[in-house]
């Protein structure tokens, strides 16, 4: 009888052990040493293509009670920018060489909105502004080349509207981009999205001595003629 209740005593923890060996263990958060890396990926934008590759989005903003997106391929040298659920325009800076990241599309809202994609290029950064008047979105139709590396979008006028605002060499007679003219003085000049030009500040040995650069913050008293 005694040996009959330590066998079963016996079997009874080897059942215990076996039930515990054999237990799944808890799942390991994510993150976690020995966890599974969690990849966040952008889904790509269905029907619609950046150049001959698929698109992924880079970056959103909303202005005007609208999505604006930007899309890109892979490399970020094909962009494309969908504004609400219907207006698709492909960029025209495209055929400039631009790299576009996270941090180009820029839009700031007002009486009329405005969006800028930006993204550098060869020698500088390029610009192309997109403004919405009406309810309507349209390509301004004209891009903006900063030899010196900022083109960047505020209301330097004060009226309501942002402003372009392009960092250039001021170097007559020199070819852009040439050494020569990359050793010349900067300037800011502001576009007003309207109107075109309406003037520039005076010059600066670098373009570092911007108040604000990169990010170059300027009022309309900083404006003057431009040369």
């Amino acid at each position: 009888m005694l040996f009959t209740a330590l066998l079963a005593v016996v079997v009874t923890a080897g059942v215990i052990v076996a039930v515990v060996l054999l237990r799944p263990s808890a799942p390991t958060p994510s993150g976690a040493p020995g966890g599974y890396p969690v990849t966040e990926t952008v889904p790509a934008s269905p029907g619609v293509n950046c150049g001959h590759s698929a698109c992924r989005e880079i970056g959103a903003m909303t202005v005007g009670g609208l999505p604006v997106v930007l899309l890109a391929d892979e490399a970020g040298k094909q962009g494309t920018v969908k504004i609400g659920a219907d207006t698709v325009i492909p960029l025209m800076i495209n055929d400039m060489g631009v790299t576009l990241k996270g941090d180009s599309l820029r839009c700031v809202d007002g009486a009329t909105p405005v969006c800028l994609v930006r993204g550098e290029t060869g020698g500088g950064s390029a610009g192309e502004l997109f403004v919405a008047r009406g309810g309507i979105w349209r390509d301004t139709g004209k891009p903006y080349f900063s030899d010196a590396g900022t083109v960047a979008l505020a209301d330097v006028t004060a009226d309501g509207v942002a402003d372009v605002i392009v960092v250039r060499h001021e170097c007559p007679g020199a070819q852009s981009g040439s050494a020569r003219c990359q050793a010349a003085p900067v300037l800011a000049e502001v576009y007003d999205v309207g109107r075109g030009s309406v003037g520039c500040t005076r010059r600066y040995t670098a373009p570092s001595e911007l108040r604000g650069w990169p990010d170059v913050r300027l009022t309309k008293a900083d404006l003057r003629a431009c040369p």
